[in-house]
């Protein structure tokens, strides 16, 4: 099948880029805008208490009082606001209320906090209507402008935060940030193409490529968004870049690297890329379904954002691996050799030396290198139980010198850690009655008196007397684990228990959103992980013929998932201080660390039973697996780990934590677990790791067989199917059972 796509599109390269050319026109002129959201809890279903509150909060006060910003005045020099300074602040409340901005639909300024050093203006805003809607942050940018003016010249500083300003300096540390990664995603893989290929034209080539389908896939994945309505992260648009980039600079890499080896062999450019096709097309289909498959597994999901987030990758992944196969074939088809323009390097085979010495060593002592390398797994892994998640989103997505962090750090030295976005229980009369004001001074009473609560605030009641809405402030800051607990725990158990008869209560605000995103994690971790694997381990053992080899492979894999976890919670938690890591984390990781790693795995492994099939004993199949599949898997680890790492240059420390904890697994995948671990357990399980296959059964053939020979270039083989060449010697005479010559 591969062999017959490579001659298509060798022989048609023009009528194959045309078709690419029509394709990403019509993608690009049909598909909708692509918008994304940082509502977190537009990603829950709407079985959950916190979601629940919140409908119910919509539906009784339509125009929710709920500031949605808050101007936030402190003295420059720390001390206590002067009866001066407040009246500055109420006249700068009546200053900007008559300014008219758009989208403001109330200003209020509020007594100075109990210690006098801060004062807030209330501001509430428009409800937004959808992700696309910049009215709220272009209120926020206005009233920036207009605060600057009525300090000036004053002794007040004064900043706005609260959800609003959190939201708009989230999305401009995103653009930000996604400028970032993508200049140092473009410059790490030209330098590092560079370095490995010494040709400019194929450095170019992969940016050049990935650049005109990157469109495409945009368009796609803006497709499936609003075919299934599907709610995109902020975060989707870094990931998406920084997956297409290196996985489709892997895959290019694999077909160039055996390219090269078919021009080495001595075919002509044609016939060496037909050749590379048809070789390089199963194992990196095969990786590339493995990757998707794992990252379709998140749409049994319970969240809205990893139900959106798997298939937009798999999109990716997939033009991805068809571009690799069809429309870089084309192009380089057109070329010929002078991709390689101006190095001559690619006309000489190399020694290898390094990787041959490795190889051998593997060979004859398979149990050392399964020990030392499963060593550094598990020791690695054993960290991971100091795991800590963070909900911390707001801070952890922007620069602690954005105004809304500043600003926020501002407001807790007078008010409450809970009073930047206060908690709501919904009182709800199931009958249709009017709720009576003993029922709801008494409910608020009970509500006060919860640990963890700071206080309580006069009830807003529905125009039909039906719902009553209680903020309630906690004593902890709203993403904190303390707080969390407080309403995991205590709080939504006074709420429900203290309600009147014929009442239902319902807890909601950011801090109940988060409590359910952590049971609802828990299910997709029981749910989505074990399908995941059951997948990924189908196709292996379709492309391996075995039932053996895929289960050490999944366990290495589960190593590798759990040494990556550990040393981001060593880095991040104990060295650098950090409370915790980002909640998203362990899924994030799932998708990159086992999908991607699993690549490498299935490069490195069948390659392995290639040379098993080819008679070679299970020492020497290391060896030869390592000596010739390492250069192209340490190459690809190289530039796909150095990809995600730029992501730790966006300036904010979820993404941080993301391109740390991403790199470090990919690197471990290839590094550890593919050049290391997996060929040293399989030379120590030896043939019984193809079984029921016939890996590993084939016979050396004698000198004088009688079957037909053929000159041989052996670093070529890479094959899998039964239809196996048998080797003697890196440039000696082989053994055919199609009689074809394949030097």
């Amino acid at each position: 099948m591969f062999a017959r796509l490579g001659r298509i599109v060798v022989h048609h390269p023009w009528k194959v880029i045309g078709l690419w050319v029509i394709a990403i026109i019509a993608v690009v002129s049909a598909a909708p805008t692509l918008t994304s959201t940082t509502d977190q809890s537009a990603f829950l279903p709407s079985h959950y208490e916190s979601i629940q509150a919140m409908e119910l909060q919509e539906r009784a006060f339509p125009q929710n009082a709920t500031p949605a910003a808050l101007i936030v005045f402190a003295r420059a020099d720390g001390a206590p606001l002067t009866e001066s300074d407040s009246a500055s602040v109420t006249a700068t409340a009546s200053k900007l209320n008559g300014a008219n901005i758009e989208g403001v639909t109330g200003i209020q300024a509020t007594p100075p906090s109990e210690n006098g050093l801060i004062q807030v203006i209330a501001v509430q805003l428009i409800k937004q209507v959808n992700a696309s809607d910049k009215t709220q942050g272009d209120a926020v940018k206005s009233l920036r402008e207009d605060l600057k003016e009525q300090v000036r010249g004053t002794d007040l500083k004064a900043g706005i935060t609260g959800a609003a300003a959190q939201t708009l300096d989230q999305t401009e540390s995103s653009e930000k940030g996604m400028a970032i990664i993508g200049i140092a995603t473009v410059a790490l893989i030209l330098v590092l193409l560079l370095v490995i290929f010494r040709s400019p034209v194929i450095a170019l080539l992969p940016i050049v490529v990935i650049g005109a389908i990157s469109s495409t896939v945009g368009g796609l994945i803006a497709m499936a968004a609003k075919a299934f309505d599907l709610d995109m992260d902020t975060s989707v648009n870094s990931m998406l870049l920084v997956v297409l980039f290196g996985v489709g600079t892997d895959y290019i890499l694999f077909l160039m690297f055996r390219y090269r080896e078919r021009l080495r062999a001595g075919e002509d450019p044609k016939t060496a890329m037909v050749s590379a096709v048809a070789r390089v097309g199963e194992a990196i289909t095969s990786a590339a379904g493995a990757v998707i498959i794992a990252f379709m597994a998140l749409t049994l999901s319970s969240l809205g954002l990893f139900r959106a987030l798997g298939p937009a990758l798999a999109i990716a992944v997939a033009v991805a691996l068809l571009a690799g196969l069809t429309l870089v074939p084309a192009v380089v088809s057109l070329l010929g050799s002078k991709v390689f323009w101006p190095s001559k390097v690619w006309q000489v085979e190399p020694k290898g030396a390094r990787f041959t010495a490795i190889g051998a060593s593997m060979g004859r002592r398979p149990g050392a290198f399964a020990v030392v390398s499963g060593g550094v797994l598990v020791a690695l892994g054993v960290l991971a139980f100091g795991f800590n998640p963070t909900f911390d989103l707001g801070s952890g997505s922007t620069s602690d010198a954005s105004e809304s962090v500043v600003y926020n750090k501002e407001l807790l030295k007078g008010l409450p850690a809970g009073a930047t976005q206060p908690s709501d229980v919904l009182l709800h009369s199931n009958d249709g009655g009017a709720l009576n004001a003993d029922q709801l001074a008494n409910y608020r009473a009970a509500l006060a008196h919860v640990p963890g609560v700071g206080s309580v605030s006069e009830p807003r009641v529905s125009s039909d007397g039906t719902i009553a809405d209680f903020q309630v402030t906690l004593t902890d800051a709203p993403e904190s684990d303390a707080a969390l607990n407080t309403v995991d725990g205590p709080l939504r158990d006074a709420a429900h228990a203290s309600a009147p008869a014929g009442t239902t209560a319902a807890v909601g605000g950011i801090t109940a959103v988060f409590v359910d995103f952590k049971d609802a994690m828990n299910h997709d971790y029981a749910i989505v992980f074990p399908v995941a694997a059951l997948l990924i381990m189908i196709v292996l053992a379709l492309l391996l013929r075995s039932l053996v080899a895929p289960w050490y492979l999944m366990i290495s894999v589960f190593l590798g998932f759990a040494a990556t976890l550990g040393a981001t919670v060593l880095v991040f938690q104990n060295i650098q201080g950090d409370s915790g890591l980002i909640f998203t984390l362990p899924v994030i990781m799932y998708l990159f660390v086992v999908a991607l790693g699993t690549d490498y795995n299935i490069l490195m492994v069948a390659r392995l039973r290639e040379e098993a099939r080819e008679g070679h004993s299970p020492g020497e199949s290391a060896a030869l697996a390592v000596r010739h599949t390492g250069p192209t898997i340490v190459a690809a680890g190289v530039i796909l780990a150095g990809t995600f790492a730029s992501m730790m240059l966006a300036g904010n420390s979820t993404l941080s934590q993301m391109g740390f904890a991403i790199s470090v697994g990919i690197a471990i995948a290839a590094f550890v677990m593919a050049l290391f671990f997996t060929p040293s357990i399989t030379a120590l399980i030896g043939k019984r790791a193809w079984w029921p296959g016939h890996g590993g059964d084939g016979k050396r053939l004698p000198d004088n067989s009688e079957s037909r020979w053929a000159k041989y270039d052996y670093a070529e083989t890479y094959y899998t199917s039964p239809r196996q060449e048998v080797t003697a010697g890196k440039e000696g005479w082989g053994w055919s059972n199609t009689g074809n010559r394949r030097g």
